[in-house]
């Protein structure tokens, strides 16, 4: 059953992109609506009903695109259940999925760089029923082509941009019917050295290569793998989580997601054909019922997605993905089951 609030009793896009104008109606109309886009396209949005973060970059079913400032992503949540809204400040982000419905999902937006992006990146698998009541959700960002722009989010029900809060969204599906969250990644392990970390975070100084202590940054130099095309594979009890590398600056290596103490890490081994990989793993990956999905930037940017059909759904391409907890370098689905 579609709710009132839906854009899918009107045969309207359920998961595309609109002019701004068009949005700022169906806000007016009173739909629930989870939206991506430029500042510029965001700022003009009426209050209402709504969460959104900030980027440029969409996987489309006509492929990667950089959008304008006068167009939109809008996915309708209505058309997935009940929702409501909230927006969390760092410190109070193990409410996200304790406030979550037992029956349902919450969808997360969360600044780049932010100490929410930070919060959320190392303790969320520790939050209260977190993988019970599943957070899914993107990190919003900026175009890397425009100087001085910053990643934001929306707290629609005011209109309120935030540079440092998590806007999420709390939907509650219908009865008989639970979330599937679908990770796609397409990096396996080398099968090379093992490598883990005494102390985690986002800018390891040392790291345990096959036991020996090691610089990292030398490390990372020394294997040619400072360039951040490829991520490292961490096995988190036989799921393949990648964390990536944003810079390697003498001594000082920055991660765009953590690493963590206990977990072996390996190199991902160098894919050959980026889209043929998205596209062969997309083949065989459920989309029965799928409602909404992110895409990393790295991927759009190494793969040269910009114009490339992968498959899949349509969604924001993003700065960082959440299913769970914080990924890199992967693609989330989610789907109704």
């Amino acid at each position: 059953m579609k709710s009132h609030n839906s854009l899918a009793c009107e045969g309207t896009p359920v998961n595309g992109m609109m002019p701004v104008a068009a949005v700022a109606d169906l806000i007016r109309a009173g739909a629930r609506l989870s939206l991506a886009g430029r500042k510029a396209a965001l700022d003009q949005l009426p209050a209402g009903q709504w969460i959104a973060g900030t980027s440029p970059y969409f996987m489309t079913g006509e492929g990667g695109r950089i959008v304008r400032d006068d167009e939109v992503f809008v996915t309708d949540l209505g058309a997935i259940g009940t929702v409501s809204f909230a927006t969390y400040e760092a410190e109070e982000l193990e409410r996200i999925s304790g406030d979550a419905p037992d029956n349902g999902m919450a969808l997360a937006i969360i600044p780049a760089g932010s100490r929410c992006h930070i919060e959320f990146a190392q303790n969320a698998g520790h939050y209260p029923m977190a993988f019970m009541r599943p957070t899914v959700g993107w990190i919003s960002g900026y175009d890397l082509e425009r100087a001085g722009h910053s990643p934001w989010v929306y707290d629609g029900q005011t209109g309120t941009a935030y540079p440092d809060r998590a806007a999420v969204a709390h939907i509650t599906l219908p009865d008989g019917e639970s979330p599937a969250i679908e990770i796609v990644n397409i990096f396996e392990p080398d099968g090379g050295d093992e490598i883990r970390f005494e102390h985690g975070g986002f800018s390891p100084a040392s790291c345990l290569v096959n036991g020996e202590p090691r610089s990292f940054a030398e490390y990372l130099r020394e294997r040619g793998r400072d360039t951040g095309d490829l991520p490292l594979v961490g096995n988190f009890g036989g799921a393949r989580l990648n964390a990536s590398i944003q810079s390697v600056e003498g001594d000082q290596v920055t991660l765009y997601a953590p690493v963590f103490p206990g977990v072996a890490y390996a190199f991902a081994a160098p894919v050959a054909d980026y889209a043929g990989d998205f596209r062969k793993a997309l083949e065989t990956q459920p989309l029965d019922n799928a409602v909404w999905s992110c895409n990393c930037i790295l991927n759009f940017l190494f793969g040269k997605l910009d114009g490339v059909q992968i498959g899949g759904i349509a969604g924001p391409v993003t700065f960082g993905e959440i299913a769970y907890q914080l990924l890199n370098q992967t693609m989330v689905i989610v789907r109704r089951a």
